[in-house]
């Protein structure tokens, strides 16, 4: 099937967007439901109002969409400014050179295709023409590697942990590379932008760590359990470790923060790394994970939803998210170190059971 491509420009284009994010946010993902228009079904925000709504038709059905907020038009909003801390990158790069892209979905039938991409590409002019330098958005911690391989970064010092949209992990991308920056000064570049490329944030990507450093830092937080807690990892060998990781990321957390939320749809599976971390089912507490323990290996293991919330407990919780894809892959073509996770998984399940009982 053909689809068209382009900017959502008449109000029946509009709110057949904002239909279509109810059905993906509201009716799939179960967020916004006490900001969601839930009489017409659909999903708005007073920074749809001035900001460009990109979309693509399979006939005359929206089927993927995302947004891009240029300061240059009426500014960021409140939120905007908060949620990706803004403020310091306005001051010295001044807002119009500046946009957030946010609402960026597809319908589940088509992901994986580049449909999306397609989408968001009809901004290209837009973000030429108008000087756009410095683009920021948002990921869920499942989809992180896949934008980091589009030329995203993460950067900020603490994630996003918003009770409509969930846990995101705030990103930047340079649309013509960070050396478009350096080039207005002899100084070099901007504070703001030294410090994204040089200090990073509260995300470390395998994408971007030597694999040597990368494994050392996993294992120098793991080290005290021999002998003490099974750990998902046990039994690999550098080289088994490294094929396991290619696709992962460690993330900090801060207390409070919900990395998991029940009926969520995504199917990672995470290692605790530092810190404590409380499972809840609402208000009723299930359990406690310390270092080592696994989580959301369930919706990995039953192809399904999330059956928990899953909170931060402590400030600078550390926990490594493994791609889905990459050990469904492993179980496929490397079965070797495929059963040993397995198998560790099946130990700490049956550990689990025991104390349970």
């Amino acid at each position: 099937m053909d689809f068209t491509v382009g900017i959502a420009t008449t109000a029946a284009e509009r709110e057949a967007v904002y239909r279509f994010r109810y059905s993906v946010y509201v009716e799939e993902m179960g967020r916004y439901q006490d900001t969601a228009d839930h009489v017409r079904r659909w999903l708005d925000e007073p920074e749809d109002e001035h900001s460009h709504i990109f979309f693509a038709l399979e006939g005359d059905r929206v089927v993927a969409t995302s947004r891009l907020t240029w300061g240059g038009d009426r500014g960021f909003s409140q939120r905007q400014i908060e949620q990706y801390d803004l403020a310091r990158f306005i001051a010295e790069l001044g807002p119009t050179r500046m946009a957030v892209g946010e609402r960026a979905m597809i319908e589940p039938r088509l992901r994986g295709t580049n449909l999306l991409e397609r989408v968001m590409s009809v901004s290209a002019d837009f973000i030429s023409e108008s000087g756009i330098c410095v683009i920021f958005g948002a990921c869920e911690p499942h989809l992180l590697t896949s934008y980091l391989g589009m030329g995203n970064r993460t950067y900020a010092h603490q994630n996003i942990n918003s009770k409509e949209a969930g846990y995101l992990i705030p990103l930047i991308s340079f649309p013509h590379g960070p050396d478009a920056l350096r080039a207005d000064s002899e100084d070099g570049w901007p504070s703001c932008i030294e410090d994204v490329l040089t200090v990073g944030g509260a995300v470390t990507s395998r994408l971007h760590q030597d694999s040597d450093d990368y494994w050392s830092e996993i294992q120098s937080a793991l080290r005290e359990l021999e002998g003490q807690k099974i750990s998902a990892l046990d039994g690999l060998r550098q080289d088994e470790a490294d094929r396991v990781l290619t696709k992962s990321n460690i993330i900090e957390c801060n207390a409070g923060d919900r990395i998991l939320k029940k009926g969520g749809v995504a199917r990672n599976i995470f290692v605790v790394l530092e810190g404590t971390l409380e499972v809840r089912d609402d208000d009723e507490l299930i359990g406690v994970l310390t270092a080592g323990d696994v989580f959301g290996e369930m919706a990995f293991l039953l192809n399904r939803a999330r059956a928990f919330d899953v909170y931060a407990a402590t400030d600078d919780a550390k926990i490594l998210s493994l791609s889905e894809s990459t050990i469904r892959m492993m179980i496929a073509d490397d079965t070797e170190v495929a059963a040993k996770i397995l198998l560790n998984i099946s130990r700490m399940l049956c550990v689990r059971l025991l104390k349970a009982n």
